[in-house]
């Protein structure tokens, strides 16, 4: 029974897969329509502050490492310039000692060598001991006046390095704060204006990762089985009617589900279907940045099988030479 069960699935599956099949769609292919999407990307603050200019607005395509927005450092600024302060100091400090090392060394030496000379007169009886202790202690009040001095250096060295730490973590942080496009891709939500203060986290813009453009579609079971990863498709606009894109396969659902309501046809949404993705090739994307844009409903298609021709309405245009390997990432 249920055998039966399962066998009479897969055949209303496959009929009513191929009763919606597009018209004039050889063998060896399947389609459904979807619309284009792009991973959407939150620039965000990394610290707590002002937003000091905003140089981008929604709808403008940009590039990556493009300054979007500038948060104000006058706060950091101000602190990178004591680090720097504090890194001069220090640095003259450790010119300043070595300076009185080089003179106490000198010293050192002398009070050495009377020391030397008071031992052999006393040995000799041209010397009291009083004298000899007076060398002694001139001796030791110079060696541990070179010591400090010598701890002073390193601990002025240590300052130093601390005071340039500081600097370049000043630094950073105010580089930081100049929000730049991680990727290519237009501007979806301008969230903020100029003089709003916002936390660490804050939302300033959401963009598009114009590099990782797909659609996904839903097919039954019949069709989803024979996809493989990497398999060809083609992606045919509303808007592109005579432009067929070139797209790849890289990501099959594991699960089904049920499609969403962008499917157009009733019975397609009353079957449980899986998701495949189709991803446009991001050298592609280059040539079509300006026309290719999330939202744009379409129908994607899928070569089956590898050795079937592509009928002309919906042959893909030559793909660029370098092409990114596709992932099983939805």
């Amino acid at each position: 029974m249920a055998a039966a069960t399962l066998l009479l699935a897969v055949i209303a599956g496959a009929s009513a897969w191929w009763l919606t099949r597009p018209p004039g769609l050889p063998a060896g292919f399947a389609a459904s329509n979807g619309r284009l999407e792009a991973e959407e990307i939150d620039v965000d603050t990394k610290f707590a502050g002002r937003i000091s200019e905003i140089l981008v607005d929604e709808g403008d395509l940009v590039k990556q490492g493009q300054v979007l927005a500038r948060i104000d450092t006058r706060d950091i600024a101000a602190q990178l310039a004591q680090a720097n302060w504090q890194a001069a100091q220090a640095q003259q400090a450790i010119l300043e000692n070595q300076e009185t090392l080089v003179q106490m060394q000198s010293s050192l030496k002398l009070s050495a060598q009377e020391l030397q000379m008071a031992r052999r007169l006393v040995q000799q009886g041209f010397e009291t001991i009083e004298v000899l202790d007076q060398r002694q202690s001139q001796f030791d009040s110079a060696m541990a006046n070179y010591h400090t001095t010598e701890v002073g250096i390193i601990s002025a060295r240590a300052g130093m390095q601390a005071a340039i730490h500081n600097a370049e973590l000043y630094a950073v942080n105010i580089a930081d704060d100049t929000l730049v496009a991680p990727k290519d891709g237009p501007i979806e939500y301008r969230l903020h204006n100029v003089g709003e203060v916002l936390p660490a986290g804050g939302k300033v813009y959401t963009m598009l990762d114009a590099t990782y453009v797909y659609m996904d579609i839903f097919l039954p079971t019949s069709a989803a089985g024979r996809v493989r990863f990497g398999d060809q498709a083609s992606l045919v606009l509303d808007a592109l009617p005579g432009r067929p894109l070139p797209a790849t396969v890289s990501f099959i659902a594991t699960e089904n589900e049920f499609t969403p309501k962008a499917v157009e046809t009733q019975s397609e949404r009353d079957l449980l279907m899986f998701r495949i993705r189709l991803r446009i090739d991001p050298a592609l994307l280059r040539a079509h940045e300006a026309h290719v844009r999330s939202g744009l409903p379409g129908m994607g298609y899928i070569r089956l099988d590898r050795k079937a021709g592509w009928p002309d309405a919906i042959k893909p245009l030559p793909r660029p030479p370098a092409h990114q390997p596709p992932t099983n990432q939805p």
